[in-house]
């Protein structure tokens, strides 16, 4: 079968896939799936296979997209993506997007879960993502510091024991987007302390924490070099990314005029 047959075959599986892999299985669930992928030792070759339907939205580099629509996953922590392809296949954190791309008919068990994480964390990542305005940075660096840093690290390199994530090379837009999300309680699996914590934060310190996170690049060892295609997907028809217009200038703030002077 072809590149192109494959990639029709699995659209249409992801079309008719039975509403039995769809029923909603909880947080418990997640929990084990992710607990048994842990502990299975992955085959990246296998993760190569498994990956080719996540090209469908995520290309065979798993880079972010301008628009902010897709996260870049490139290079994200293993365990990282074992916990959220184990939620979002429980239903414990919601994206109908990639909710069929995680049936056990698409995805597989918790061996395929454990091998396509691996696969994933090992593809270089791209440093060609989108940031903010630039305006207010050096509030952004202080809250990220005071507020962000113990659990994110301090170069936005996650934790791979506590499942969070890298979030070096992200595009603004979808870091406003999660940020918002976790905040509103729209993606369930937010950690609790993290909602709790970025609910007092105002307009201001959440676009100027997130401006700064945006220019936070991953190291050199990580960065894919200039040019580079994933070479596992030869034949991959790629469509070009939209690109992003740049970010407008910051309006002048109008000028009150001046109260008239008293007759005397």
């Amino acid at each position: 079968m072809g590149f192109k047959q494959g990639i029709k075959s699995i659209l249409f599986s992801v079309l008719s896939v039975n509403a039995c892999y769809l029923s909603a299985q909880g947080p418990e669930e997640a929990a084990r799936e992710v607990e048994k992928a842990l502990h299975l030792t992955p085959s990246i070759e296998n993760g190569k296979k498994v990956y080719m339907i996540c090209t469908v939205c995520h290309r065979p580099e798993g880079w972010a997209s301008p628009d902010g629509m897709y996260p870049q996953i490139a290079g994200q922590q293993a365990s990282v993506l074992i916990k959220q392809l184990a939620d979002i296949r429980a239903r414990n954190r919601d994206n109908p997007t990639m909710l069929p791309f995680t049936s056990p008919r698409l995805l597989g068990g918790a061996q395929e879960i454990a091998d396509v994480a691996a696969y994933i964390s090992q593809l270089p990542m791209s440093s060609n993502t989108t940031v903010g305005p630039g305006y207010e940075l050096e509030l952004g660096e202080r809250l990220y510091k005071e507020e962000c840093a113990e659990c994110h690290g301090k170069e936005g390199e996650g934790d791979k024991k506590d499942h969070i994530p890298l979030i070096q090379g992200q595009n603004y837009k979808y870091l406003i987007r999660q940020f918002d999300w976790i905040r509103s309680g729209k993606r369930r699996n937010a950690d609790s302390k993290m909602v709790k914590q970025i609910q007092r934060f105002s307009p201001r310190e959440e676009f100027a924490v997130l401006d700064y996170v945006s220019r936070i690049k991953p190291p050199e060892q990580k960065v894919a070099k200039p040019g580079w295609l994933n070479p596992d997907f030869p034949n991959y028809a790629r469509m070009p990314m939209p690109s992003m217009p740049a970010m407008p200038p910051m309006p002048a703030m109008p000028q009150m005029p001046s109260m008239p002077q008293m007759v005397r």
